[in-house]
């Protein structure tokens, strides 16, 4: 059975910017195994799996090279965009609203157009916050090249979860954000399995651009991808780590990621509740389709 697929580049306005994600359709008949191979196959940070639901418009499953994840955040902006591209989610006016069920239940997502020939805003609510584990900067910086002195003063290093569960560093400034890389992987891969997040964020205060509020690189282990360009469930994180301890002056924002990589993305964040109750994160952006085919297995 043939499964065409679409190669669409997330959080930017220009093909080849951002972050890539395949998107697999009418992928039923497809098994954890086979999807997680396919994710292998494709290399990109994210493979999303359309499918069909019976409590939501559409079933999407994410995996990264390694394994699967709960929720990811450039993989559903990329998704809606692909759906709407191919014309299987009709659009109804200003603002669409639909649900997509994830491995742990359904999100609301929302596509929002305006003026024709530009590309849809795609809206999507990440889970409740959960603040994790606080972790010694002695222990984890190093893992960066880094020292706990690279940390902005008073911070903590946290785990902070809105639906997949990232370690949260934020760096003095971004002389430091630029000197960080994964130092010594094979202690990043035994530390993270031991703790109690999938990936480390880390960022700082201050955007590439003038546009930018926060900067941002997000760093990986084999076989997942050594740096993803632009996070959309880690940015989800950031938000609530930087409103919650006070770091942010309103609570709507933008995240910028991935210029360093020539990859510039644009995440527009709003995040929703008091500083020691927040319901929700909002983040949004459009997407952009480079690749359509179809799958012969």
């Amino acid at each position: 059975m043939p499964h065409p697929f679409l190669l669409v580049d997330a959080f930017t306005e220009t093909a080849l910017g951002g972050n890539p994600c395949a998107v697999v359709l009418d992928a039923d008949d497809l098994t954890p195994e086979l999807m997680q191979r396919l994710a292998r196959e494709f290399n990109q940070s994210e493979t999303a799996f359309v499918r069909r639901s019976a409590v939501a418009e559409f079933g999407v499953r994410y995996f990264t090279p390694a394994e699967e994840i709960p929720l990811a955040g450039h993989p559903t902006i990329a998704t809606v965009a692909a759906l709407v591209h191919t014309g299987r989610l009709p659009l109804t006016g200003a603002r669409t609203t639909l649900q997509l069920e994830l491995l742990e239940g359904p999100i609301q997502v929302e596509v929002s157009t305006s003026e024709a020939g530009q590309l849809p805003q795609i809206w999507m609510t990440q889970r409740r916050p959960v603040l994790g584990a606080i972790h010694d900067p002695a222990v984890v910086l190093p893992l960066f090249g880094l020292s706990p002195d690279d940390v902005l003063p008073g911070a903590v290093v946290q785990t902070v979860s809105t639906g997949t569960p990232q370690l949260m560093i934020l760096l003095r400034d971004h002389d430091a954000l630029r000197r960080a890389h994964v130092a010594d992987a094979a202690g990043l891969g035994s530390y993270r399995a031991g703790s109690d997040f999938f990936s480390p964020h880390l960022f700082c205060l201050g955007g590439a651009t003038e546009a930018g509020h926060t900067f941002a690189r997000h760093f990986g282990t084999p076989p997942d991808i050594s740096e993803d360009p632009v996070t959309g469930s880690a940015t989800g994180g950031m938000a609530a780590y930087l409103w919650h301890y006070g770091y942010l002056e309103h609570p709507q924002f933008v995240a910028e990621q991935g210029h360093w990589m020539g990859r510039p993305g644009t995440v527009q964040v709003i995040i929703r509740g008091s500083r020691d109750n927040i319901d929700a994160v909002q983040i949004g952006g459009p997407a952009v389709v480079v690749m359509e085919g179809t799958l012969a297995l």
